[in-house]
């Protein structure tokens, strides 16, 4: 994930770092006539939670990059609630790297116990809540484990890279009475919030019958050999259900098959379950998609990349694409959604949003970092700042739901709709644009072809949910 890393360092000109909801005063500055927002007072979940705060045994599972980002979240959110118990990762490195980094943010000062096999550790741990960073193709078994070992859970997005992997996440959290909330914080997002109510809340834009998501980068695909992994990763383990896989060193996991859904499995599921936050929308009636591998046929990657796929509800069509070969098109916009009304034109992104209404001109929002209240962003390796606050504001409503046992912002089931829309996008795109309709009840599509896609095939000893 180094490209998009850079990409959004680089390019995100304020950032994302707020905590609060909008309805609490907000301090505003122009620079070069952006407005740059700062959220000033907390939000009623932190409020909540500072009220009502008890301890929290937490532990978690894929301790990379995502998940090192989670758990410091939700250190700085619980502060000395928060028990962080044990760790597990397949890379060694990586696992004593997180242990270190955990000790000196931990309010005891102690590494958490390590773990390789994450089902020993929800074996032999007393916890409250798990924590999931791994790669996409572990987060069913994980999640469904841990909310079998009465854990409430924080699971990366998407939640499954099969359809019916997400429905069994669903059905588990349900069954099992867990709060679970999923890493689409686009829904705890401040400056995202206040967008929503001046601009969609308020009619400000009129009808919206056409929304375009979209994302401008993606990471290329390079010709490379397979090698052996170093022997410091545990290889197999990390392929589990997938089976073992080519290694090849330096290239996201995500453009693999086995492992992800590729682009719109990573930056669109983003963006399309934040338009369907904003405009309240459920299922769509009708998802097809057309694209594949059109331009770098001869890398490694099996995921395409060029994809155009259509989300059609009642009155409104919802798009997505993404090219992997092209230009940026627009410098404040490497990915986002624009939104089409009547009245005028919105168009948004974790980071900032534009509004123009016929014949007046463009209002531009940034949002501002938070250096001054976190002092420690500034400098953790590898963190993405433009929304450290946002996914700040996303634990506390998990820590506020913990509490209440509500259900939180971004629960299971709209991880489960957003997830399994974009999953249903690829499989348009690979039956060559079919258009498909899926039933939730009955949890088939109207296509019998795609019906035998809806479940991976799970390895050697490891069982689909």
């Amino acid at each position: 994930m180094a490209t998009r890393r850079a990409f959004l360092g680089g390019a995100a000109l304020a950032g994302l770092g707020l905590a609060a909801m909008v309805h609490h005063s907000v301090h505003a500055d122009e620079e070069d006539g952006i407005r740059l927002f700062h959220q000033t007072q907390p939000s009623e979940d932190q409020l909540f939670w500072e009220k009502n705060a008890k301890p929290i045994r937490t532990a978690l599972i894929g301790s990379g990059w995502y998940g090192k980002s989670d758990l410091f979240r939700l250190i700085q959110c619980g502060g000395e609630h928060v028990e962080v118990k044990a760790l597990c990762d397949v890379n060694q490195h990586t696992l004593e790297e997180a242990g270190r980094l955990v000790a000196e943010r931990h309010a005891c000062g102690k590494v958490p116990n390590l773990y390789h096999d994450y089902r020993e550790l929800l074996e032999k741990e007393e916890l409250d809540v798990c924590l999931i960073g791994s790669p996409d193709h572990w987060h069913p078994l994980q999640m469904i484990a841990a909310c079998e070992a009465g854990c409430d859970v924080y699971v990366q997005k998407p939640i499954g890279t099969d359809v019916l992997e997400c429905a069994a996440m669903y059905e588990t959290a349900r069954r099992t009475k867990r709060v679970v909330q999923v890493g689409l914080q686009r829904r705890s997002t401040p400056l995202l919030i206040e967008a929503k109510q001046r601009y969609v809340d308020s009619n400000n834009l009129g009808q919206i019958a056409y929304v375009n998501t979209f994302c401008d980068y993606g990471q290329g695909n390079r010709v490379l050999k397979p090698t052996d992994p170093p022997a410091h990763l545990d290889w197999k383990m990390f392929c589990g259900p997938a089976g073992v896989q080519p290694f090849y060193p330096n290239i996201g996991w995500r453009q693999f098959k086995a492992f992800g859904n590729g682009t719109i499995g990573d930056m669109g599921v983003h963006i399309f379950d934040m338009v369907r936050w904003m405009l309240k929308l459920g299922w769509p009636k009708k998802i097809y998609a057309t694209g594949g591998i059109l331009v770098n046929k001869t890398g490694v990657v099996d995921i395409s990349d060029t994809l155009n796929a259509s989300f059609l509800f009642d009155d409104l069509t919802v798009t997505w694409e993404h090219r992997h070969w092209s230009e940026v098109r627009n410098p404040r916009y490497g990915w986002g959604a624009e939104f089409f009304g009547t009245k005028g034109t919105m168009l948004a992104n974790p980071y900032r949003y534009d509004f123009h209404a016929k014949n007046q001109p463009w209002i531009r929002v940034d949002a501002a970092l938070e250096y001054d209240k976190y002092p420690t962003d500034e400098h953790e390796p590898g963190l993405e700042r433009n929304i450290a606050g946002a996914n700040r504001a996303h634990m506390w409503n998990f820590l506020a739901r913990i509490i209440d046992r509500k259900r939180p912002n971004s629960d299971i089931e709209e991880g489960y709709i957003s997830s399994a829309c974009c999953i249903l996008a690829n499989l348009s795109q690979e039956l060559g644009g079919a258009e498909l309709e899926w039933n939730p009840e009955t949890k088939q599509t109207n296509d019998a072809r795609a019906n035998e896609l809806l479940a991976r095939k799970y390895h050697e000893s490891w069982v689909h949910p």
